[in-house]
């Protein structure tokens, strides 16, 4: 068995310092943003919008992995079938959490709030920029539903490529996004020593106040 009481890995990363962080989460956000793409490019961080949704129904909470399509002051938004775990959790209760792990770079950022549908025009202008292919598994499977067997998923979708042959396939309406409007972001930059610097942005109105936590 894996000596896991062993395993350490030395962490290290330029300085989140309070005076020179920027005053909007968004800017600092946008700019590690840009350090995952290039993580990716040098091929040590293969999905850098990769995202953690938490939700919690009946002090039950669950987590998985979604992809991050759209950032910007307004929150985070992700897309999904609306009839999931996940969608029957957020239309039982709104606040979420969120985690991106860029463990590459010795740093996660995250965040909280409430989710809430995005305008339906965005989901059905995201969705046909989707390729084909995915846009026939969003109406083939039944997320998160119990299935028989993998036959039975690969019937479905040849089923469904069978319906849309030779047409466009059209966003179904129980699929579309989410807009985590987050009020609290947290920044995370491992350092040596486990001393790692933790930014915690509170969202204040219009603004955010700004201030380190302990490692």
């Amino acid at each position: 068995m894996q000596d896991l009481y062993g395993e350490r890995t030395e962490y290290q990363g330029d300085h989140l310092v309070e005076s020179t962080a920027p005053v909007d989460p968004f800017v600092l956000f946008d700019s590690w943003l840009v350090d995952a793409f290039a993580a990716k490019e040098q091929g040590v961080l293969p999905e850098p919008t990769a995202m953690v949704v938490a939700t919690c129904v009946d002090d039950q909470p669950s987590t998985r992995t979604v992809l991050l399509k759209n950032v910007s002051d307004e929150g985070f938004t992700f897309f999904t079938n609306y009839n999931s775990r996940k969608g029957s959790e957020l239309s039982r209760n709104r606040q979420v959490a969120l985690l991106f792990g860029w463990y590459p770079l010795h740093r996660q950022v995250r965040a909280e709030g409430t989710a809430e549908l995005v305008p339906r025009a965005e989901s059905e202008a995201y969705f046909a920029t989707r390729p084909r292919e995915s846009q026939l598994a969003a109406w083939a499977s039944e997320q998160s539903a119990t299935v028989a067997s993998l036959q039975e998923l690969t019937r479905a979708y040849a089923a469904t490529e069978r319906r849309f042959r030779g047409a466009t396939v059209p966003c179904p309406e129980h699929w579309g996004g989410y807009r985590v409007i987050p009020i609290m972001i947290e920044f995370w930059q491992g350092q040596p020593n486990r001393m790692h610097d933790r930014l915690l942005y509170q969202r204040a109105g219009l603004t955010w106040n700004r201030s380190r936590l302990s490692p």
